[in-house]
């Protein structure tokens, strides 16, 4: 208790406690078309491709939406910017109320829900903007346990669909998004972590190995969490004939794991390194995910190894982002944004895999083994630019590394020195 007494101490706590409630909501708002897909596919009788498409498409618009914001972060601020946003979610969920009544315009209700997906790069790094660096791994894992907000959806949007219809449910979240306008307003102050850069220092993050590298590892955890998350009532329903709340109660045992785990990870993470924590998940989601796919007999075993599953996801985002502040120390809003555009990408693909399994193939065994032979990949890949980070911005195993230079100039330093082939 002392211990988290002086990581309280050492930073801003009500900045990141509003971070973690903007985060939370907006990842609510960001899955409730998977949240309500059982629903949305009975009415409009969607076949599983059409399914695993309607879900993802939210997906993919928040991905999109990430950077760009993440930009908008470093010039008007990351706490106006987290407003701009929420009012452009009510917004949003104000026109899913009163205009649609069609597939077509669920689709593009989901565009628009990608404006709640854009909010994680901010999120983050407001949160964790006023800690140390050896505290950022758990600040950005509590900022990031907003995730947490998937449960929120599938545990209230199914029942309060079922009695009132999917469309009201639309409302009723636009109302809900005022409490964290309320709270951001408040209580959280713009961090000082901040330098005055031009558009082409701020994106080029997107130009480095490094960039790619983190990114394509988010796209199996965070791709992973997001894309199972919103796809899992629909499996639930139609691989054994639960009933549409029960589908989403099921979902929340799972995805409840992932949101709590991520604060874990980043705690870890900040012990024993992000790569070794990363190597440990990877591995974890490939076994968790393989025996998914034969266990589709069995509710209670599937239930389980989802549960297991989503708590790796959780803990390897938590660990991703120990190591995002490390490498990009004094534009960790847009990194953060740019790796999570890319990672949520990976979130779009998984649901429209196992929509078009099931729909070519009879079974969603193969949309499992996708995933699975990508997080395989990403492990192997993991292990060779490793070998690079420690050698340059992270220590062993990706902690922190203990100098008094600033962060960016010690990187610059490790370049040079690897360069020149000194030690």
């Amino acid at each position: 208790m002392s211990k988290f007494s002086t990581f309280l101490r050492s930073g801003h706590w009500p900045t990141l406690a509003a971070s973690f409630l903007y985060f939370d909501f907006c990842f609510a708002i960001w899955v409730l078309n998977g949240a309500m897909g059982p629903f949305i596919s009975e009415t409009y009788g969607l076949n599983a491709a059409q399914k695993g498409f309607m879900i993802s498409v939210p997906i993919l618009a928040g991905a999109l939406m990430r950077f760009p914001l993440g930009v908008l972060s470093q010039y008007i601020g990351r706490k106006n910017a987290a407003m701009v946003e929420m009012a452009l979610i009510v917004a949003a969920l104000g026109f899913g109320y009163f205009f649609v009544n069609s597939y077509d315009g669920v689709l593009a209700m989901g565009v628009l829900l990608g404006i709640a997906g854009a909010s994680f790069g901010v999120a983050l790094s407001l949160g964790s903007g006023w800690y140390p660096p050896q505290y950022k791994g758990l600040a950005m894992g509590i900022a990031g346990a907003g995730n947490s907000g998937t449960v929120l959806a599938v545990l209230f949007a199914p029942p309060l669909a079922q009695a009132y219809g999917w469309q009201t449910v639309y409302g009723l979240a636009a109302m809900t998004m005022l409490l964290p306008m309320a709270v951001m307003w408040f209580a959280a102050k713009e961090p000082p972590d901040t330098e005055h850069q031009s558009l082409r220092e701020h994106v080029a993050c997107l130009f480095e190995k490094d960039g790619w590298a983190f990114s394509l590892i988010y796209i199996v955890t965070f791709g992973g969490f997001i894309g199972l998350a919103s796809f899992l009532p629909t499996y639930f329903h139609d691989q054994f004939k639960v009933s549409k709340i029960e589908a989403g109660q099921l979902t929340m045992l799972a995805t409840l794991m992932g949101s709590a785990v991520r604060v874990l990870g980043g705690y870890i993470s900040d012990r024993i390194g992000g790569i070794n924590t990363l190597s440990g998940v990877l591995l974890l989601v490939a076994a968790t995910l393989t025996m998914c796919g034969f266990a589709g007999g069995s509710l209670a075993m599937t239930t389980l190894l989802f549960m297991l599953c989503f708590a790796a996801l959780g803990a390897g985002n938590g660990a991703l982002f120990q190591l995002v502040p490390l490498r990009w120390p004094l534009t960790t809003a847009v990194a953060g944004s740019m790796i999570g555009e890319v990672g949520a990408l990976g979130g779009g693909f998984l649901p429209n895999a196992m929509g078009l399994s099931k729909q070519f193939a009879g079974t969603y065994l193969f949309g499992f083994l996708s995933f699975t032979l990508l997080a395989l990949l990403m492990l192997a890949m993991l292990r060779w630019v490793q070998i690079r980070w420690t050698r340059t911005w992270a220590e062993k195993g990706g902690r922190a590394r203990a100098t008094t230079l600033p962060p960016q100039a010690n990187f610059a330093s490790a370049k040079l020195s690897s360069r020149s082939g000194r030690p």
